[in-house]
């Protein structure tokens, strides 16, 4: 049957030999280590049967295969009616990574022989374990050509180091996605040896899962008192990088199975090292003597595709869990780093840091009788009949040097419990005149928690005192569970938001000009800081969580101790060219007005802020006009806005005339900017808007041409616009990148 060649040049043979075997069956060796690439190679192995005149099959099973504690799954082959042509015990016992190691090197010595002896075309090797790791060893220092099954995939653990080492030693592959096919191509493999085939489980459980009798098999394995999808499928493998991490997540997954007391079918781990660790776990907890459980070693794989197909949810780290599973809609809990890089479908809930008991239960609860839309990212159900034509279009003669090419490749995405239990949020910071606040604000708007603090006065205590204050609120952002995304910070006076610098400020915060605030709360905190002007912070809170949410052009004025406010044309948020843009307050409607805080004369800010109401009501009681019946005032209390405001509603004629001039300099203001820029909303937010919404109305009837009559004028709903404004640039700016 063999030629005579050396030892280690099988594959190769001599002219005559090849042209021979050109004319002759292909010769296929399958290699099968472990019940989980049985269940991948077995339609191949049906396939390359039912094809006597095309094909020449031999079985070599090794590894867990033949061990009585993995349930001795060689006789499912025997069982499957397969001609199993060597049996080579290849595991050495043992509970620590020296073993498998131990295993590699005990099958490198026996399987040179078998393969001499077969001497196929073609061997084909699934996967990632270190006893394919082996088998492809020993065939490509042998010339034997390889196939690699799920080659390209990513995943945890040693696995991804095994399956690209596989890669790089196999001479042909055939993968199961897109995007495995992409990384493959990426580590410079042949592109016209790759086939992208399907995963060749899909083509059998695609087809089965819809069995019958499952409820039979459901009964068989669990109880007569279990119904479909009001039972769990537990599936978790030592990970051979973490074994003492990947024990400690055994124990709080069975924790967690233990209190959500529900029927669950256990399967032992896989022989890997730290298997024999698990185990004692398992029964150091009683799991097999618990009524809610029934632990097994080996399920045959129609019947576990049932099981999973009909399951209430499935658990631990199998790539079943990531591959299979799909195909049914059955929801997934992925635990730790094992199926790390794995594309899933949307059944996929991934717990990657199982740290705690807590954690893997609130999984449960989120996924447990769930359904999702089938998923057929691994296969099709046609990979069987794409490999075998592959296979048959191999030219022997072709020599075995590889090509290299160097593609880009795109990773994948998926969702992660972290993100499902963590509120992304940002640390909001407002320098008032009076009050530094801080708040953590989530990403629908809600203010989680809020910290007040006078401000300081020089810009020394005022740094350290927003350090302090918001190192604290990341603190009790962890308790809170707020994933904080970084820092926004809303200050008076003109900024430049490119570089985070305060560049003249408003005289109510001293020494606070030509301030770079983004470096010294980036270096301190390690988060990105946006800085900006409170009016540009009060718009971009009205386009996020307020009225100005959805609209394209609309302005926001600020009505409080002073007017400030922002415009929002085409969606953004208009700066100008020297970040002067928006100063509403400073708009002049008037020649001969009172004086400004700018220095100028007719603001709008001398008439309608609060500081000038607050001047007016002081120059009112210096003149005893203030006061009317119902009203007084404290001798220790400052006569404020709040007065006017009061008397003016109690009757008061001066303090009626006094608002009446703010609210119609404030219209007159409007009316000059819905001329300018002709936006579709203004929007009043401060403490003064309610009282100035109608005397704003009155004169855009009467002042306004006609066309800008039309334009709504609404009060803001929001309580804390600048602490929102600053988040948002946050909220907005972080959640563009895709996780």
């Amino acid at each position: 049957q063999t030629n005579k060649t050396s030892k280690y040049q099988v594959g190769s043979g001599n002219v005559e030999t090849v042209s021979k075997r050109l004319k002759e069956r292909l010769r296929v060796c399958v290699a099968t280590c472990n019940r989980a690439d049985y269940s991948k190679l077995a339609p191949i192995m049906f396939g390359i049967k039912s094809h006597p005149e095309i094909f020449d099959l031999e079985v070599v099973v090794l590894g867990s295969h033949l061990i009585d504690d993995y349930g001795n799954t060689f006789r499912m082959i025997e069982q499957d009616e397969f001609d199993i042509g060597s049996k080579l015990h290849t595991i050495v016992r043992g509970e620590d990574e020296a073993a498998m190691v131990e295993s590699v090197g005990l099958a490198l010595v026996k399987l040179p022989d078998v393969l001499q002896r077969l001497a196929p075309d073609i061997l084909l090797v699934h996967g990632d374990r270190f006893d394919a790791l082996a088998l492809a060893t020993a065939a490509a220092l042998m010339n034997i050509r390889i196939l690699h099954l799920e080659g390209g995939e990513v995943s945890g653990t040693i696995d991804d180091s095994i399956r690209h080492a596989i890669s790089k030693l196999a001479h042909y592959h055939a993968v199961c996605t897109r995007s495995a096919e992409r990384h493959l191509i990426s580590m410079c493999e042949d592109h016209s040896h790759i086939l992208l085939a399907g995963c060749p489980s899909y083509d059998k459980l695609l087809s089965a899962h819809q069995r019958d009798d499952y409820t039979d098999i459901i009964k068989s394995w669990l109880g007569d008192d279990v119904k479909e999808q009001d039972y769990i499928v537990a599936l978790q493998h030592p990970v051979t990088t973490d074994i003492k991490n990947s024990i400690k997540i055994y124990e709080l997954m069975l924790d967690a199975l233990i209190s959500f007391n529900k029927r669950t079918l256990v399967l032992f781990p896989n022989i890997d090292a730290g298997s024999k660790e698990m185990v004692r776990v398992m029964r150091r907890k009683g799991i097999e003597q618990h009524p809610n459980f029934r632990a097994v070693k080996h399920v045959p794989f129609d019947q576990f595709i049932q099981l999973v197909a009909h399951a209430g949810c499935m658990i631990g780290n199998s790539s079943c869990g990531v591959r299979e599973a799909g195909a049914f809609g059955t929801p997934v809990i992925n635990l730790g780093t094992r199926q790390t890089g794995r594309e899933t479908g949307e059944n996929v809930l991934h717990v990657r840091d199982a740290d705690t008991h807590n954690k893997i239960y609130h999984a449960l609860e989120l996924q447990f009788g769930k359904r999702y839309p089938c998923s057929k990212i691994y296969g099709d159900g046609n990979a069987v009949q794409r490999i075998l034509k592959f296979m048959q279009s191999i030219d022997l003669s072709e020599p075995l040097q590889k090509k290299f090419c160097f593609p880009p490749v795109k990773e994948c995405i998926s969702q992660d419990i972290d993100h499902i239990l963590e509120t992304q949020s940002a640390l909001a910071v407002d320098l008032g005149g009076t009050n530094l606040r801080v708040a953590i604000v989530s990403m629908k708007g809600k203010v989680v928690k809020k910290y007040v603090q006078l401000n300081p006065k020089t810009f020394e205590e005022r740094i350290e005192l927003i350090l302090t204050m918001c190192k604290q609120a990341m603190a009790d952002a962890v308790h809170l569970n707020c994933r904080i995304l970084g820092v926004g910070v809303s200050t008076g006076g003109r900024v430049n938001p490119q570089d985070g610098i305060v560049l003249h400020s408003t005289k109510l915060i001293n020494e606070w000009s030509s301030v770079d605030i983004r470096t010294p709360l980036s270096s301190a905190l390690h988060l990105p800081v946006w800085v900006d002007n409170d009016g540009n912070c009060a718009a971009l809170a009205e386009r996020k969580f307020g009225h100005g949410k959805g609209m394209e052009n609309f302005v926001t004025i600020i009505t409080g101790t002073g007017i400030g406010g922002g415009i929002i044309q085409h969606n953004e948020l208009i700066h100008g060219s020297t970040f002067c843009a928006a100063e509403l307050g400073h708009i002049v409607v008037s020649l001969e007005g009172p004086e400004c805080m700018c220095g100028s004369h007719g603001c709008i800010e001398a008439y309608s802020s609060g500081l000038a109401l607050q001047r007016e009501a002081k120059r009112l009681h210096d003149e005893d006009l203030l006061l009317v019946e119902g009203m007084t005032v404290n001798n220790k209390e400052q006569v404020n806005a709040i007065h006017l405001i009061n008397a003016a509603h109690l009757g008061n004629s001066k303090a009626e005339s006094v608002l009446h001039t703010a609210g119609t300099a404030l219209g007159l203001g409007i009316v000059n900017i819905l001329h300018m820029i002709n936006p579709s909303l203004v929007i009043l937010s401060g403490v003064l808007a309610a009282h100035y919404e109608n005397p704003v109305r009155q004169v855009i009837s009467q002042r306004a041409l006609l066309s800008a009559q039309g334009t709504k004028v609404m009060v803001s709903e929001l309580e804390d616009p600048a602490l929102l404004g600053a988040a948002s640039m946050v909220l907005d700016y972080t959640t563009r990148r895709t996780y």
